[in-house]
């Protein structure tokens, strides 16, 4: 066997993808985990983890990003740090534990690295779910990575439509409870004795229309995880049967004496200032104390408009691999504002991609989709600044004779910027 397949071997051992690491940043092997992930790694060439991992000519740490190896180095213990790295698949959130590793003489000599891809946020670019790498993105991401191997309850905070279902789906299968249920539930706009009924469950005969004995979502996550969504909704007697399920992990069904018990992790949910609601007595202080132990605040798009770009490439192959997007059509979706989040940006995208008729979304198709929203004429600007109100057949018409201007009256030309066939362009331009 030779060294290197020797070093390999050693590496086996690991459940989760390992390389070995020099003190000088090179990769001296890599376990098959890691190959399967990642992809083989040509030793010949002597590569540098920061070389493999993020195309780099120097270190982490000297191109604005936090080492693991310094800081292990530094700190002579393990350190862990959540990194984006480039690999075949694209780019991938990998939470990086890096271990020291020291001669008789206490002299380094070695890392180990271990790189845990993040589930929703690895594999194949068009099955993952959670994109971004602004700095507020990762930055949560890095929380929610931290809490998710633990027990503890997690409280998701932020607006509507920033992805916080997702995030606890994430937070899911990074526990050790993944292999069981994760029970989702929407508290807002149902009746007390609704929610009562569906978290607990109810005894046959309990109220009309109840003609069998039913488990509720408390009972089916067992094991598991149990989501809350909109917490702040649910009314002040609901609030006390949560606290005594939560303090006693106990419960009974509706119409029943048994008691029954339930070991779930809980994660909830709001898009309200539920400490406000607590400041005003409108959420119980000890029931806020239970759910909060770990909050985690999800960014608005907004906060992360850098990211726009990487969720539009990312929503456009949700719909369809080919759909691409033209430099101008992506300018003019980074002017919008999106009070409604990925949730309003998605469904810009998808209404685009319909009007598209093709492969590419341009800026008339964004113009059009977003005049869908209120069915108004869509604006255009003259060289003053000054808005001009154009109805969207004319808005089409001037785009394209825009295109066929700069492509100096090359319909195949222009056919094949926006992605339609010739004899669809020579449609649109007889119409």
């Amino acid at each position: 066997m030779t060294e290197y397949n020797h070093l390999n071997y050693m590496l086996e051992g690991y459940d989760v993808p390992a390389i070995l690491v020099s003190a000088d940043y090179e990769i001296l092997a890599n376990n098959q985990l890691y190959k399967d992930q990642f992809g083989d790694i040509d030793m010949a060439i002597q590569p540098k983890c920061y070389e493999i991992s993020h195309g780099y000519n120097r270190p982490c740490d000297q191109s604005g990003e936090d080492c693991p190896l310094r800081a292990a180095t530094d700190s002579k213990h393990k350190e862990k740090v959540l990194h984006i790295h480039q690999t075949p698949n694209g780019k991938e959130h990998v939470d990086v534990e890096m271990i020291p590793i020291f001669d008789e003489n206490e002299v380094l000599k070695f890392f180990v690295e271990l790189l845990k891809p993040i589930p929703l946020a690895s594999g194949k670019a068009d099955k993952q779910e959670v994109v971004g790498h602004s700095s507020v993105f990762t930055d949560m991401l890095d929380k929610v990575t931290k809490v998710a191997g633990t027990d503890a309850s997690v409280l998701l905070l932020g607006e509507s439509g920033t992805g916080k279902e997702l995030i606890a789906r994430l937070v899911h299968m990074a526990s050790k409870r993944s292999d069981n249920h994760m029970v989702a539930f929407e508290c807002s706009g149902l009746s007390e004795s609704l929610i009562e009924s569906e978290l607990f469950g109810h005894k046959k005969g309990a109220f009309t229309g109840a003609h069998n004995d039913r488990k509720g979502l408390v009972e089916i996550a067992d094991g598991g995880t149990l989501f809350l969504d909109e917490i702040g909704d649910v009314s002040h007697s609901t609030q006390v049967k949560l606290l005594r399920l939560l303090e006693t992990k106990t419960f009974r069904r509706v119409g029943e004496t048994e008691l029954r018990t339930s070991d779930f992790r809980l994660i909830c949910a709001t898009h309200k200032d539920i400490k406000s609601m607590v400041d005003n007595g409108d959420f119980r202080l000890d029931l806020y104390h239970r759910i909060n132990v770990f909050p985690v605040f999800i960014p608005s798009l907004a906060d992360r408009n850098e990211d726009i770009p990487d969720l539009v490439t990312h929503l456009l192959r949700k719909i369809d691999p080919e759909l691409a997007i033209t430099d101008s059509g992506l300018r003019l979706i980074m002017q919008q504002s999106f009070p409604g989040n990925i949730r309003e940006l998605r469904n810009l995208i998808v209404r685009a991609s319909i009007l598209s008729e093709g492969s590419l979304v341009d800026e008339a198709h964004i113009l059009s989709a977003l005049s869908l929203e209120t069915g108004e004429t869509l604006s255009t600007y003259r060289d003053d600044n000054e808005p001009i109100l154009n109805s969207l057949k004319e808005n089409e018409s001037a785009y394209l004779e825009h295109l066929l201007e700069q492509s100096d009256g090359d319909k195949k030309a222009v056919a094949k910027q926006l992605g339609i066939s010739l004899r669809t362009l020579y449609r649109k331009l007889k119409a």
